[in-house]
C-alpha cells in the first residue's frame, strides 16, 4: 500500500525513539503493573462495589488504547525529514510563517505536523486543524481561508515554507 504525504506521519528519530520506548514500556512493565493491580483488587472481594478493580479496569483500558494508537502510528510513521513539496507548496512537515489579515506585523511561525509528535521548541498545528487544512497546498505569497471554531472565516498569507530540521 502506498502512503501519501497527507496520511504519513513524519517523525525526527528521536521522536520515533521516545514513542518506540513508550510502547515497550506499555506492553511490558505496564501490563505487568496494571495485572497485579487488577489482581489485588479481585482478592479484596465483591468487584462490583469494589472501587480500586474499577479504577486498574478503567486504567488498563486507557493503557491499552495508547498502545493501539502507537502501534498504528510507530506502522506508518516516516522517519527522517518531511519531503520537499515539490511545486513548493505548504505541506505536513514543514515550518510556515504566516501573516494574519495579511498584516506583516501580525506574525506567527508554527510547524505543520501532528501536535502529539510536535518538538517543545516549536507550537505546532495539526494538518487537519482548521488552520493547517487551510494552508495546506498553498504556496508563499499565497492567501489562505480558513474557518474559526465560532464559524467565521480568517485569512492568512504565507510568508514562508521550509523543511522542518529538527
Amino acid at each position: 500500500m502506498t502512503q501519501t504525504s497527507e496520511n504519513v506521519t513524519w517523525l525526527t528519530q528521536e521522536a520515533y525513539n521516545k514513542l518506540k520506548d513508550e510502547l515497550e514500556y506499555l506492553t511490558g512493565p505496564a501490563r505487568t503493573e496494571i495485572a497485579a493491580k487488577i489482581a489485588a483488587a479481585r482478592e479484596e472481594g465483591d468487584l462490583r462495589e469494589n472501587g480500586g478493580y474499577h479504577a486498574a479496569k478503567e486504567e488498563q483500558g486507557k493503557q491499552e488504547l495508547r498502545v493501539r494508537q502507537l502501534t498504528q502510528l510507530l506502522e506508518g510513521a516516516q522517519v527522517g525529514e518531511a519531503p520537499v513539496s515539490a511545486d513548493g507548496a505548504v505541506a505536513p512537515g514543514m515550518v510556515v510563517t504566516i501573516a494574519f489579515d495579511g498584516d506583516e506585523d501580525d506574525t506567527m511561525t508554527f510547524l505543520l505536523a501532528s501536535r502529539e509528535y510536535a518538538s517543545a521548541d516549536i507550537e505546532t498545528y495539526s494538518p487537519q486543524s482548521p488552520l493547517g487544512a487551510g494552508v495546506i497546498g498553498h504556496k508563499v505569497g499565497e492567501d489562505a481561508a480558513y474557518e474559526l471554531p465560532n464559524g467565521k472565516k480568517a485569512s492568512v498569507r504565507i510568508l514562508k515554507a521550509e523543511p522542518y530540521s529538527g
